[in-house]
């Protein structure tokens, strides 16, 4: 299941926007290629699990709302094709730099649901003004 859908894809776009990366048929039909977003959007897709394979269970329930932004993205950069330019390219980069820290954990995708009691060795005892080491110490 992707992370987002056409309709997301094209509010970001905007119809005429997505017409032109996904009609290429000869000639055009003026409207936009679902087959080709939705195969846009399937590769973000697997592109992002690709990332998350490690860390998440997939497929993702319930999926976190910024997959969808990320998805977009991506599926735009690969439209884009040899096309992108050096904003596509950029937010891309960014997406996948976001993507390898949720990878490695170094930033969490979605709260934990139970999050365990810290674990430690109890609480510091201090009890100054007696010396337990030294040479004064027998």
């Amino acid at each position: 299941m992707p992370y987002a859908t056409v309709t997301d894809l094209q509010d970001r776009l905007g119809e005429a926007r997505l017409q032109q990366l996904t009609d290429l048929s000869d000639p055009p039909l003026g409207i936009p290629d679902h087959a080709v977003a939705n195969k846009a959007l399937d590769d973000a897709t697997a592109e992002i699990d690709g990332y998350l394979a490690g860390r998440y269970t997939l497929p993702l329930n319930p999926v976190p709302p910024v997959l969808k932004v990320h998805a977009i993205t991506i599926a735009h950069y690969r439209l884009l094709g040899n096309a992108a330019g050096e904003v596509e390219r950029e937010d891309y980069k960014a997406v996948t730099k976001y993507l390898d820290a949720v990878g490695s954990g170094r930033i969490a995708l979605m709260p934990p649901k139970d999050v365990p009691p810290m674990l430690g060795a109890g609480s510091v005892l201090f009890a100054p003004g007696s010396k337990v080491m030294g040479r004064e110490v027998a």
